[in-house]
């Protein structure tokens, strides 16, 4: 890859991942919080229900952001392991 390209195609998969990774905790968080708003709009439940609806989605947004982190991880080490490969040869 050309040298003057590189730090642009870094830029944007950075820029990548964090967007994946705020939609990744805020997701889970916004659906739970909607699913609470329909149970108390059609059941006439108490408002006490968006209290564990609002942790049962901060429960989720952390093991989805949780398991991005690892495959991000492990994504990086599958490449420093093929950039760091001394038996290459032309």
């Amino acid at each position: 890859m050309d040298d003057k390209i590189k730090p642009l195609f870094n830029l944007v998969k950075i820029f990548t991942m964090v967007t994946q990774f705020t939609f990744s905790l805020l997701t889970p968080i916004i659906l739970s919080l909607l699913l609470c708003w329909y149970i108390v709009n059609k059941t006439g439940c108490g408002l006490w229900i968006y209290i564990p609806g609002f942790i049962i989605g901060l429960g989720t947004a952390f093991m989805v952001a949780y398991r991005l982190y690892l495959q991000v991880v492990k994504k990086d080490k599958k490449e420093n392991r093929q950039r760091t490969s001394f038996n290459r040869h032309l």
